[in-house]
């Protein structure tokens, strides 16, 4: 019962190994989180078009309650870029920034990803989120970065732009460039020179200078506190918003309020779409950093408790005035180096951000929104990886193709419609290329037991017998393509008798592919040639015995092709262990003159 109780709350689990040690070291990582997490929570809730302290927030209740049902040791659960963008893009259709109700929407954003996550994680299907291809995912991740970065450029010089996508937010920069307020524009660039500089150089030098390199790491990532505690000093002491420094201003000193969104079921309906794709695209990201770190360390992640960890997060957003949050890279990565040992790090954070809401938000109240854009750029580009694209390409042109789509779309057309695109043509492209499967004909080689592509190897062949290896699952789209390949490969051999199926690579027949063996059978033995199956794996088998195809087979089933082949030619089976066998080279066999598509790939 307990081991029960414990699968659906993890902290259980953890709980009862709960050391003073393991305290000490969850406390320590949760003051370097929160120190890292204050600016950070700030600056995503500008970049989704929200008041500063929704940020913190989001940053409070959803943390407590990944502790609670979360996996992952070492995640840290909060706002992220990717996700501030998407929720940005989505609560833009429904009313202004700054708005009533565009605040509304963003809490509505919460609720529904969460509760999509949820009910998943209860479902146990985790397995959805393998419909976002890792191609897809660093496309759109790469072309989010880039409209973020355009996107804050705008605080960085100070002047007004806007835009929903790249082409939109370049041209109203351009277009308001001469308006370039030169206190803000040099608090911006001073701080993009720190940021970018400390991430590259101080480290190394912290450790020259004799620092542990797990402190000197540490150090590093927080570099945006010192950022923010120069630049508000900066400005008040010189009284910098008097010309024109736009500043973060007054933030409310007081908890969340709880309570649920307001219900408009047009409303609802309308971000539906947003929520569910905020919900993939946000656990995508946060198992892969989960299941790196707990790499490290040898711990197991549970994708599926992982979804309603995750969904409980975002419903605790959804209802303490927040907005959708996942796990941060940047953010685990500080509460791993800094030695969080369970998910009770995160919630002592959720305490630590709590007080600073209380206690600290009046000091924030010079801090120029430019260095906030600052921190959200150096950010968001460290995600930004064209070698991706030039991996892809080499390895996988179909892969490319909806990688490139994805950034294309996403960068011209908005986000939504970027990762749908991507999703759509991932799923249109494995479809198309499952429909035409690499086939081919096979031959012994000599002295052994193996057979091999005719095409690839010197080989013993039969003039009676004909092997072919299909290298894919036999299913709807590809049925009437295994039919085509058989009646053509025989089609030129008078003197075959029969036709051997190697199913090795074959991990599943549907009913279609069963159909269409069907056929082949039938076909073939009404031209006099019988019809044989090898190698066929253990499920496949389960399934075929099941029907009547197995009772009218015109052949046998054999359990490897060697076994076929002594069967079937005994005397070309010997020849092929003679000393002088006489084997065909790849170029003496040339491919079948097919014109249906994909048979010259035999």
């Amino acid at each position: 019962m307990a081991f029960r109780a414990a699968r659906y709350f993890p902290i259980l689990e953890w709980g009862r190994d709960y050391r003073r040690d393991t305290l000490i070291n969850d406390l320590i990582a949760a003051v370097i989180v929160t120190i890292m997490l204050i600016p950070q929570s700030l600056a995503y809730a500008m970049l989704a078009g929200l008041p500063p302290q929704v940020g913190l927030y989001a940053s409070i209740l959803p943390l407590v309650a990944y502790a609670i049902f979360g996996t992952s040791r070492t995640l840290a659960v909060g706002p992220v870029a990717i996700l501030s963008l998407m929720t940005a893009a989505a609560a833009s259709k429904i009313a202004p920034q700054g708005s009533e109700a565009y605040i509304q929407a963003a809490l509505i954003l919460a609720f529904l990803s969460g509760a999509i996550l949820l009910v998943l994680g209860l479902l146990r299907a985790g397995f959805l989120a393998n419909f976002l291809s890792h191609p897809v995912v660093s496309g759109f991740i790469t072309a989010s970065g880039i409209i973020i970065a355009a996107s804050q450029l705008k605080h960085i010089l100070g002047i007004n732009a806007g835009g929903g996508n790249l082409l939109e937010i370049v041209t109203s920069l351009i277009a308001n460039v001469g308006e370039t307020n030169a206190p803000t524009f040099i608090i911006g660039a001073a701080s993009l020179i720190f940021l970018f500089g400390s991430r590259k150089f101080l480290k190394p030098a912290l450790i020259k200078l004799g620092l542990p390199e797990k402190a000197a790491a540490i150090i590093t990532r927080t570099g945006p506190v010192f950022a923010v505690v120069a630049s508000i000093l900066a400005v008040a002491f010189f009284q910098l918003d008097e010309d024109g420094v736009r500043i973060l201003g007054e933030v409310p000193r007081n908890l969340p309020e709880i309570g649920l969104p307001a219900f408009d079921r047009e409303i609802w309906m309308q971000l539906l779409g947003s929520a569910a794709l905020i919900s993939l695209i946000g656990f995508v990201e946060s198992v892969s950093v989960a299941q790196t770190l707990a790499a490290k360390r040898r711990q197991r992640v549970d994708p599926d408790q992982e979804l309603v960890g995750l969904g409980v997060s975002s419903l605790a957003a959804g209802i303490s005035s927040g907005y959708p949050v996942t796990g941060g890279l940047a953010r685990s990565a500080v509460n791993f180096d800094a030695g969080a040992e369970t998910p009770a790090a995160g919630a002592f954070t959720a305490v630590g951000i709590g007080l600073a809401t209380l206690f600290l938000t009046p000091y924030l109240f010079f801090l120029p929104q430019a260095v906030l854009a600052a921190t959200i750029i150096v950010a968001v580009l460290s995600l930004v990886d064209f070698k991706a694209l030039r991996q892809v390409w080499s390895y996988s042109k179909s892969d490319f193709s909806a990688m490139a789509a994805t950034i294309l779309v996403t960068l011209f057309a908005g986000v939504e419609l970027g990762v749908t695109t991507g999703v759509g043509l991932s799923l249109f492209l494995h479809l198309y290329n499952t429909s035409r499967p690499h086939f081919a004909l096979v031959g012994q080689v000599p002295g052994t037991h193996h057979f091999r592509n005719v095409n690839r190897h010197r080989v013993v062949i039969s003039d009676t017998v004909l092997t072919i290896r299909i290298d894919e699952s036999l299913y709807f789209a590809n049925a009437r393509f295994l039919e085509d390949t058989a009646y053509c490969v025989v089609s030129n051999r008078p003197d075959l008798k029969h036709l051997v199926l190697m199913c090795s690579a074959v991990n599943r027949i549907d009913a279609s592919g069963l159909e269409s063996l069907e056929a082949i059978n039938l076909r073939l033995r009404d031209a006099g040639i019988k019809l044989h199956l090898s190698e066929v794996k253990g499920p496949v088998m389960d399934r075929l015995q099941r029907s009547h195809f197995l009772d009218e087979l015109s052949g046998n089933v054999y359990l490897n092709t060697y076994d076929a082949m002594e069967d079937l030619d005994l005397d070309c089976v010997q020849a092929a262990f003679s000393k002088d066998a006489k084997t065909t080279s790849p170029e003496a066999i040339p491919c079948p003159s097919l014109t249906l598509a994909g048979l010259e790939r035999v």
